[in-house]
């Protein structure tokens, strides 16, 4: 087995930390897990106790929480971070942790449009607040960007955030955002980023339009 192994459901969460592996060039295996109730299997609760991807084995034990990982992984290997001390910790972190803020209203979204399958089950107008909620976090990055990049130079934070934006825009599109358009296009230019594109995984279609309400 290799020295590291993600577990990973693709088009998740887990998608940003496989893509991180990739942009630092070290040998990992995945083992990918279907999005169902084998999350909730004694095997997957060893490594996750919350029964959530990502599970990332290194070092004789399993880390879980993207942001975490992330951390643990740019220590690691000594690349795509921000060390305590230097001018630009402070914001990396920000915008590794703001990832999660995005993530977690589309998955509020996901939620609502792929996991409950009637219509009955839903509530339109939190998906119509849950969209907007996403766009008020796509404000924020286009408002951040003040070059190529979140920060300097190319980070963990990018893949974070931009990763986050992938999911998101299923529900909010980008729009007359330009400074965040560019910035994915050149995300999704990169060759790790398209090394860890691996396919269908949760979403059914592009993109799911907000609801009457």
């Amino acid at each position: 087995m290799a020295e590291i192994v993600l577990h990973h459901v693709p088009e998740s969460r887990s998608q940003r930390v496989l893509w991180l592996l990739h942009e630092l060039g070290v040998d990992f295996e995945v083992k990918a897990w279907p999005f169902d109730k084998t999350l909730r299997s004694e095997a997957f609760l060893a490594l996750n106790p919350a029964g959530r991807v990502p599970a990332l084995e290194m070092d004789g034990r399993s880390y879980w929480e993207t942001g975490a990982i992330i951390e643990l992984l740019c220590e690691r290997f000594g690349r795509l971070g921000r060390a305590p001390g230097e001018a630009e910790r402070a914001d990396w972190l920000i915008w590794v942790h703001f990832s999660e803020t995005i993530s977690q209203h589309a998955a509020a979204l996901t939620q609502s449009h792929v996991m409950l399958r009637e219509d009955w089950m839903r509530s339109p107008t939190v998906m119509k607040l849950e969209a907007a909620r996403v766009g008020k976090c796509f404000d924020a990055v286009e408002a951040g960007l003040r070059g190529d990049w979140l920060l300097s130079e190319f980070s963990a934070a990018d893949v974070a955030v931009g990763q986050a934006v992938l999911m998101g825009r299923r529900f909010h599109r980008i729009g007359d955002r330009p400074k965040m358009a560019a910035w994915m296009a050149r995300l999704e230019a990169r060759d790790a980023f398209k090394a860890a594109d691996d396919g269908a995984g949760l979403y059914g279609q592009d993109f799911y339009e907000v609801p009457d309400v």
